[in-house]
């Protein structure tokens, strides 16, 4: 019997014991390739010499030390190295130790913002169907993961919520992409007027969805058209690159390939990669300057935040995605695993769609590829696919109601950046075998 309460009880686990490279080893040896980086974040893979010797460098120096009475190197390097890359003015790095807590602050800033702007009455927040932000209450509460939400339901701060841009269910066939975009648009603008944009503080959005509704890239012009409705209202964007961003499409900041400046951006899962717990939230000088010169004090925090020790895997990480050229590794690989995948799956009657950035992509699955009709909810074809594909050695990120919250299933790969064209190929193989075991059409 275990006295870990894992997330599924019932669910017995392998040990995992060793990590190599792309692949992860359980104790009877047997080797799993790590195609989905976990959550999309191992980015490096795993047992990278060069993050285990900042780590330990670190230790022998300081591993922690209360954000209240110091500030460390490792913190100060991390955030100079953020902000340079950064794009606008987003000059400003709040460090936590995950993506919820990233959500959780971003939230909370924008609320005190307005406050100390005087105007007290922006309280409401707007998000997306089908969206993911975070487990904690803040974070669940914009989200527009149906399921995860349904219970705590009672617990939420009210929300709102406008269509996702979910070009495959929703473009219509007469639509171009910008008239499709021009549409979400209206809608956005449409819900501010309706609360009275005078009430909104933020709109929040995943620059490309992740986990919820299985990678979905925004359609271009997207992503501009609604920066211009919020600073038509003076509401602030808010963009979610906890899963996107860190290099995961090809780019460091996801929103860089829109040509889009959010007010506040949160990221984490490829920032340290998994070698340490950090996430952050990467705030404008305007916002920045309004807390120093009203207040001249944040209020919130957490224990952990700008750990030491995590800092320092953190920036290494990132060191060595620069220092080695990965990010152009993500985008060659990334269409290699799209064509690979289009070329293997593209008539299987069950695979609907294949879609993605860099080496974040999405495979959705589907009853009928004519009418888009969802697989029965009741099979858990996302649930086979998984134990299906770990029996043949692939570790891949799969979900329900990826259509509606409750229809659809999908399957999310996002394999580590230092991929090889034969690691791909390999990565393909395994999961094609998976995919017509489970669904041999």
């Amino acid at each position: 019997m275990t006295h870990v309460f894992h997330r599924n009880p019932k669910q017995t686990l392998e040990f995992a014991v060793r990590g190599e490279g792309i692949r992860l080893f359980d104790q009877h040896g047997r080797d799993y390739i790590d195609a989905s980086g976990g959550a999309a974040v191992s980015c490096l893979g795993h047992g990278h010499p060069d993050v285990i010797q900042a780590i330990k460098k670190q230790l022998d120096e300081v591993a922690y030390a209360h954000s209240s009475f110091f500030t460390t190197r490792a913190c100060e390097e991390l955030a100079d190295f953020l902000a340079e890359r950064a794009p606008g003015d987003l000059n400003h790095i709040y460090f936590v130790s995950g993506g919820s807590e990233a959500v959780e602050a971003a939230l909370k800033l924008a609320r005190q913002y307005f406050v100390e702007k005087g105007q007290p009455s922006r309280r409401h927040f707007i998000a997306r169907r089908q969206s993911y932000h975070g487990n904690t209450l803040g974070a669940l509460a914009i989200g527009g993961n149906v399921w995860r939400r349904e219970p705590f339901l009672p617990l939420l701060v009210p929300a709102h919520h406008v269509s996702p841009c979910y070009a495959y269910r929703d473009q219509r066939a007469d639509e171009s992409p910008e008239q499709y975009a021009q549409r979400l648009a209206d809608e956005l603008d449409a819900k501010l007027r309706e609360l009275g944009a005078e009430n909104v503080a933020a709109f929040v959005a995943e620059t490309v969805v992740g986990a919820t509704a299985g990678v979905l890239p925004p359609v271009g012009g997207y992503l501009k058209r609604i920066r211009e409705v919020c600073d038509r209202h003076g509401v602030l964007l808010i963009l979610d690159e906890v899963m996107s961003g860190m290099g995961r499409t090809g780019h460091l900041f996801a929103c860089a390939e829109d040509g889009v400046v959010p007010d506040i951006v949160t990221i984490a899962k490829g920032l340290g990669a998994g070698y340490q717990p950090i996430g952050a939230m990467v705030a404008s000088s305007r916002i920045y300057d309004t807390i120093v010169a009203g207040s001249g004090f944040f209020q919130h925090g957490h224990t952990y935040m700008g750990h030491a020790t995590a800092c320092a895997a953190a920036l290494a990480v990132q060191r060595v995605i620069e220092r080695d050229g990965l990010l152009a590794n993500v985008l060659a690989r990334g269409e290699q695993l799209r064509a690979s995948l289009r070329r293997e799956l593209g008539e299987h009657p069950n695979v609907g769609d294949i879609r993605g950035r860099g080496l974040f992509v999405g495979v959705e699955f589907v009853a009928n590829r004519a009418s888009k009709a969802t697989l029965d909810p009741a099979r858990r074809t996302h649930v086979l696919l998984k134990k299906t594909a770990m029996e043949n050695g692939l570790m891949i990120y799969p979900s329900g109601g990826t259509a509606d919250g409750a229809h659809g299933d999908h399957v999310l790969l996002a394999p580590p950046f230092i991929c090889t064209e034969e690691d791909i190929e390999e990565i393909v193989a395994k999961f094609c075998r998976t995919v017509n075991s489970v669904l041999p059409g």
